[in-house]
């Protein structure tokens, strides 16, 4: 385990964890709401690939480094994101059997992203995947700290978005050094790759929930109450993202680094847990509970 700065949290690849994803599942897991359902398969459709390119974003870089805590970092980062690809396929793969042809999604994003491979330069490519991580760090917050976001999920769904939010606060600012010590990557490339991806994320998102509505039977009407129900409650005051806007900005401040945050603030709980049991379920469990009774 790399030595941390104690505002750090170690990172700690964690494989071969069983999720129970094959013991049924409901089809809208999350409180038998479809959108707020589709709206997390939406993310979990893109981590497999997306996990994929983010290692490759950082490959180039690797021969360059000379801290060997860095280098430890960005080995652990590796590892804990191939885990993270993994277990998303294999939720992916039960979406298929649910009936969902969610394979042109995969399709589309192989495309693109070998794209931005070949078209972009290595430095905006891994702006890309720092200015992705703080985003995803900036969801950790907004989902995971909050129990009228998490109580209505299925229990085994709570688990692997727990672990998974976990592993990418404790990475979160490993591609951002790799940016800015190794890279050398300016303000600049910082943020406007963070403007791209806070514009581009949001539609493909939105376009995958709809395509997977659509294919639960919906019809176009009903998909319209659904989403202008579900879009209030993502982006109203004081719903998902508004009480996050500070946290978002935070990254366009010239002297913005990912530990000036603190996430996942029950994230001993989840560690003792797991530590005691290996489970994540169990895990999940002991850090809902703290969630719930903090209200």
């Amino acid at each position: 385990m790399s030595q941390a700065a104690p505002h750090t949290r170690p990172i700690q690849p964690r494989e071969k964890l069983d999720f129970q994803l094959d013991s049924g599942i409901p089809r809208f897991w999350n409180g038998g709401d479809p959108f707020k359902t589709r709206f997390f398969d939406a993310m979990s459709l893109t981590f497999p690939i997306g996990e994929r390119y983010f290692i490759s974003t950082v490959r180039p870089y690797r021969d360059q480094i000379t801290d060997p805590t860095l280098l430890k970092e960005v080995k652990d980062f590796t590892r804990q994101e191939a885990q993270h690809g993994m277990v998303h396929t294999e939720f992916n793969n039960m979406l298929l059997k649910q009936g969902l042809q969610v394979e042109w999604t995969q399709t589309f994003l192989d495309r693109k992203f070998k794209w931005q491979m070949s078209a972009w330069s290595k430095a905006f490519n891994l702006a890309y995947t720092s200015a992705a991580e703080h985003m995803t760090a900036m969801m950790c917050k907004t989902f995971m700290e909050r129990a009228d976001i998490i109580e209505p999920f299925d229990h085994r769904m709570r688990a692997l978005y727990a672990w998974h939010s976990i592993e990418e606060v404790e990475h979160k600012a490993v591609c951002f050094d790799v940016l800015t010590k190794v890279a050398k990557a300016g303000y600049f490339t910082r943020v406007a790759a963070l403007v791209y991806f806070s514009i581009e994320y949001p539609i493909g998102n939105i376009y995958m929930v709809n395509h997977m509505l659509k294919q639960d039977g919906f019809s176009r009407w009903q998909r319209v109450k659904m989403f202008a129900k579900g879009l209030w409650w993502l982006y109203k005051p004081g719903g998902v993202f508004m009480p996050a806007l500070g946290y978002y900005f935070s990254y366009y401040k010239p002297g913005f680094h990912p530990w000036q945050h603190q996430e996942m603030g029950h994230y001993e709980t989840w560690l003792k847990a797991f530590e005691r049991a290996g489970d994540p379920l169990e895990a999940a469990d002991a850090y809902a509970q703290k969630v719930f009774a903090a209200g």
